[in-house]
């Protein structure tokens, strides 16, 4: 059955008269350096009781056990008004520990005690506490004249009147008197004093079905027997016992015994299992008891035998206690010994006896092993030693070349023994490049500090392993050294070359440099450099070689092009031959390009091409400037200022008829080359004249119109010659020019098929002739090209020309839509088309595009509308800062532009007891601004307009606070801020963890939850809610969320899980709570 957070102080656990009589305890020893003292509190106060153990000579934590009365363990009462808190200062070596009693009621009071156990050391102490109530306070004797009650503990003087007892009369008073009579006797706290009387009236009632109740509590040995005895005032009811709410049936455990009116149940043999809440049942009535179940302490029967072995064998410790399936610890050397499943002991146990097991014995092993039980401990001595060493493989002596990898090994027995490899005395440790393998020694990449004598040392052995290890470095060539990409050195023609290139090689090798394909008479023809021809001497020359210890290096004093080349490097010694290659580049400004050709001429530009120089210098080409001048002057004129990076360019603004010649220079990283030989002189003549159509066609005349070349240079355009011919005849020129742009060939024959072009002329001569071409040509109003802008309400009219025969078909979309007959009116001509809106909104805004077709020919062009309207007022207008006669505004621009450009800001200003406005600045851009010159001691209001290029807005936007001008210092802004949402849904910061509990003690889950607004916490078993179940009980404190399981039972074990909900969300966490036995737990008692 459940009990509430006071059930541990129900029963008083000692009657009154036994309180002053000595509890049976063990001999006293000194454990307890601090001892918890009595005390006293008023009803609903707070108390703790503290107790201090040294555990400087303890091995582990003691034991500490509350209790109240004789016999009530306190360890499994705490709740909200009990809890017990265990601290240890591992400075000072204390444990303390403490009980603290929370919200104290009238029945706490009593007599508790405290002990400690500590192996077969035990210390006790008893202390009281005494709980006040209100009835101290209200039993005073008063007399009517006596002043109001104001406080308990002051005794009232002697008086001649006589006393009086207020609660006696309260008591006895009907309701409707308590007022007057609290008056009377001046009472102040009459709530209070009217709770206290409405318990005090609820008057026990009589037990009709029992005698003689259980008592709260019993206490038994394990494996002894108990009776639980009750008297029954009808001896003809019916009982029935109950143990944690299931009833008992008779067995040979549980037997049941009638004398006279007593009912008793006799429990044999006592286990863990029977500690248990139990009641009795006679009709509606029930008492209850709690059974607490005293375990024997557990004795060595047969102490453990001392082993000497050797390393790599077999060890058993055994021994034997006096109960089986008793909890006991092996200890080495005072320390528990693992047991895990990667531990190298083994644990096991059969009936009374317990072994210990190391399959695989070292010398570590070496030590003092002790079994601990609950009511005593054996020791004994483990010896291990080693074994004679036998060596099976001896190191050899080794010649390694440099950077090859270095391997030595031995084989002794025993295998396993470990040891450490030195060189030349000095103890090698593994890194990167070293590796050892207990016998084995490998070296990734040998150097020559590697060599010397290597010894391999056995540990524990006084004998050893040597050998000697001599490293070969040959020659080499260190390139990477020199930072040179693809090993190419440049040098600009004329300055001087060194390189200098870093070798090795012991002995120190000899080096010869060469240049060209084959070998001197004084190299091998067979070797890798066999068709080396030119080697280059030491001194004497402009190309030396020079060689020093540790590098090599080549010299040219005066670089030539003819230098450029492959250079190699040939070094040999004892240990053998090696040699590099590096290639020297000698750059120098490119050669001139070849002479320019003009491809094509215009009116005042020509287009030119080139070919890049044959030799580029030994660097790529960057660039070419470009120079032109008239054919009759010396003074060239650099075209481009930027490199071009093109083999063709168009110089430009050239006189027409007048000859021109170009030349060209090539560019790179070194410099600029010599000049290109000049081109061909060539003259600029004007462009064609452009847009020829067919105007108008009879029988026999053909009216042609065109339009002006597109530029015409300095020397102007004197006219037009239009030439025609008919279809297979000889062409026909007219060979009067005509100013015109405009002109009729006459005397035609009928049914005839003409070509006709037209040519420009001026002083340079005629341009390219323009032909016939019947393809359609758009010509867009000038004003069109632009943005076509109206304002809200206008009318738009555009009319758009084109031409082409025959008659094109015309059509209009809107942004890719068709357009809208009832909103835009579009007609069409045969040389125009006509876009019409009566009055412009908006919405009629966007890219309108028009498409033309004639036969297989179509062109397009797109109108761009913009109807623009008045913009909005700005928006959030607030004053940022006052100071002196200044005031600083800002606003952010306004949501609705009037789909044109806001163009400034009016800001005006108006004094808050006129309310006139005045305006202070116009067509201002940005949207901060600071007003200034402002009369101290005036407050004022600010408002802003917007503007675009309709005109001002409409409305205007103005500050909500005033500014107020004040004479001296300046006016604090507070600032303002904005609440933090703290609402989040719930969210698990501690989730539960598997937890393994003991049969018979309290279990309990920890979870911690965070969420605003506070979460509904479910606690659910196998995804079934638990709901008014008494054998749990659950709390929650400032997001900590607790489940306590009352004595469970293996049944209780399986799945639980914890889920809070708010209004945001819910979250979900689970665990395994697995319910064991006693038995279960090892190194526990």
């Amino acid at each position: 059955m459940g009990r509430k957070d006071s059930v541990w102080s129900l029963g008083e656990g000692q009657a009154p008269e036994d309180l002053d009589k000595p509890v049976d305890t063990p001999p006293l020893s000194s454990l307890l350096i601090e001892r918890p003292q009595g005390g006293s509190i008023t009803v609903g106060g707070d108390i703790s009781f503290v107790a201090k153990v040294e555990a400087q000579d303890l091995l582990r934590k003691p034991t500490i056990k509350w209790f109240k009365g004789k016999w009530m363990d306190l360890a499994s009462k705490t709740g909200k008004h009990l809890q017990l808190k265990e601290t240890f200062d591992r400075r000072t070596k204390i444990h303390t520990f403490e009980m603290h009693i929370i919200k104290a009621k009238d029945n706490y009071a009593g007599n508790y005690r405290c002990e400690v156990t500590y192996k077969d050391k035990f210390d006790s102490c008893s202390f009281d506490l005494e709980v006040k109530g209100l009835l101290h306070c209200l039993s005073l004797r008063r007399t009517p004249s006596h002043p109001p009650l104001v406080s308990c503990p002051r005794e009232p003087k002697q008086d001649e009147t006589p006393e009086v007892d207020v609660w006696e009369i309260l008591k006895s008073a009907r309701p409707d008197q308590y007022e007057k009579i609290a008056f009377e006797y001046g009472i102040t706290d009459l709530r209070g004093l009217l709770k206290r009387l409405k318990k005090t009236k609820k008057e026990e009632k009589k037990s009709e079905a029992f005698a003689k109740k259980l008592d709260p509590a019993y206490q038994v040995d394990k494996g002894g027997k108990i009776r639980l005895v009750v008297d029954l005032a009808d001896p003809t009811v019916e009982l029935k016992w109950y143990k944690n709410g299931q009833e008992i049936r008779p067995t040979p455990k549980f037997i049941f015994e009638q004398k006279g009116t007593q009912r008793i149940m006799v429990i044999n043999n006592c286990g863990l299992n029977d500690d248990a809440a139990y009641s009795v049942a006679a009709g509606e009535e029930k008492c209850t008891t709690e059974l607490f179940v005293k375990e024997l302490p557990v004795k060595i029967t047969k102490e453990i035998e001392a082993v000497k072995t050797t390393v790599n064998e077999r060890i058993e410790l055994a021994c034997e206690v006096s109960e089986e399936g008793a909890q006991v610890k092996w200890c080495k050397n005072g320390v528990e010994v693992p047991t895990g499943p990667r531990s190298r002991y083994r644990v096991k146990s059969e009936g009374l006896k317990h072994w210990l097991i190391i399959d695989d014995a070292s010398k570590e092993d070496t030590g003092t092993f002790s079994l601990m039980a609950s009511g005593g401990t054996s020791e004994a001595k483990v010896q291990v030693e080693l074994k004679p060493l036998k060596i099976i493989q001896d190191l050899q002596d080794m010649t390694v070349l440099l950077g090859q990898p270095l391997k030595m090994h031995c084989e002794i027995f025993p295998g396993n023994v470990p040891g450490r490899w030195y060189r030349n005395g000095q103890l090698i440790q593994s890194n990167d490049r070293i590796n050892i393998l207990n016998h084995r020694l490998e070296i990734v990449n040998s150097t020559i500090h590697d060599a010397g004598d290597y010894t391999f040392v056995p540990e524990g052995y006084s004998q050893s392993l040597c050998a000697k290890v001599h490293i070969v470095d040959p020659p080499r060539v260190h390139l990477e050294s020199l930072n040179f990409p693809d090993n190419t050195v440049t040098i600009v023609a004329g300055n001087k070359l060194r390189v200098e290139i870093p070798i090795s090689g012991e002995p120190a090798p000899r080096v010869v440099w060469m240049k060209g394909e084959r070998v001197s008479a004084d190299l091998d023809p067979e070797g890798p450099w066999g068709d080396a021809q030119l080697v280059i001497l030491d001194s004497g020359h402009r190309v030396r070689a020079e060689t020093f210890s540790d590098h090599t290096s080549l010299t040219i004093d005066i670089a030539e092009k003819e230098d450029t080349g492959n250079y190699k490097i040939v070094l040999q010694n004892e240990a053998g031959e090696a040699g590099a290659s590096i290639k020297v580049k000698v750059v120098d400004i490119p050669d001139p390009p070849e002479v320019p050709l003009v491809t094509e001429v215009g009116g005042d530009w020509c287009s030119m091409t080139w070919e890049p120089p044959i030799y580029d210098g030994g660097s790529p080409i960057l660039g070419y400037f470009i120079e032109r001048k008239k054919k009759q002057s010396s003074r060239w004129m650099r075209l481009n200022f930027d490199l071009n990076k093109e083999t063709t360019f168009e110089p430009k603004k050239m006189i027409e008829g007048v000859p021109y010649e170009v030349r060209v220079f090539a560019v790179n990283a070194i410099g600029v080359s010599k000049p290109s030989e000049p081109s061909k002189a060539f003259v600029p003549l004007g462009d064609e004249p452009t847009m020829l159509v067919v105007d108008d066609v009879t029988d026999t005349t053909v009216t042609m119109k065109w339009r002006p070349p597109d530029t015409i240079g300095a020397a102007g355009l004197d006219g037009y010659l239009v030439e025609y011919c008919i279809e297979g005849s000889k062409k026909v020129t007219n060979k009067e020019l005509t100013e015109k742009t405009k002109y009729t060939i006459t005397g035609l024959p009928p049914e005839a098929k003409i070509l006709v072009r037209v040519r420009a002329i001026n002083a340079a001569g005629a341009s390219t002739p323009r032909t016939l071409q019947h393809s359609i040509l758009i010509r867009i109003p000038r004003h069109l090209k632009q943005t076509y802008t109206r304002k809200v309400g206008e009318a738009v009219n555009l009319v758009i020309p084109f031409m082409g025969k025959p008659r094109p078909k015309v059509s209009w979309l809107k942004e890719g839509q068709t357009v809208d007959p009832t909103q835009v009116t579009i007609r069409n001509t045969d040389c125009d088309s006509i876009i019409f809106i009566r009055k412009a909104e908006r919405k009629h805004s966007g890219k309108y595009d028009m498409k033309v077709e004639v036969e297989n020919h179509v062109d397009t062009a797109i109108v761009d509308i913009q109807i623009v309207d008045l913009p909005g007022p700005p928006q959030c207008v607030k004053i940022d800062e006052v100071w002196g006669g200044n005031v600083a505004l800002d606003w952010t621009p306004p949501k609705d532009n009037g789909n044109a450009a806001i163009t400034g800001y009016t800001i005006q200003k108006a004094d808050k007891k006129t309310m006139e406005w005045y305006t202070c600045i116009e067509h201002y851009h940005r949207t901060c601004i600071t007003i200034t010159e402002l009369v101290v001691g005036n407050e004022y209001y600010f408002r802003i307009y917007s503007e675009n290029m309709v005109g001002l807005s409409e409305g205007a936007t103005q500050t909500k606070d005033s500014a107020l001008i004040v004479k001296e210092g300046m006016q604090l802004k507070n600032p303002e801020y904005i609440d933090h949402d703290f609402k989040e849904p719930p969210k698990f910061t501690q989730p539960l963890i598997n937890t393994f509990a003991i049969a018979g003690y309290n279990a309990t889950l920890n979870c911690s939850v965070r969420a605003n607004p506070r979460p509904k916490v479910i606690w659910m078993k196998n995804k079934i809610a638990i709901i008014d179940d008494p054998r749990y009980r659950m709390f929650s404190n400032q997001g900590v969320c607790t489940l306590e399981i009352r004595k469970p039972s293996p049944y209780d074990g399986g799945m639980y899980s914890c889920k809070a909900i708010n209004d945001l969300g819910d979250a979900l966490v689970e665990c395994k709570l697995e319910v064991k036995g006693q038995f279960w737990l090892e190194g526990t008692w």
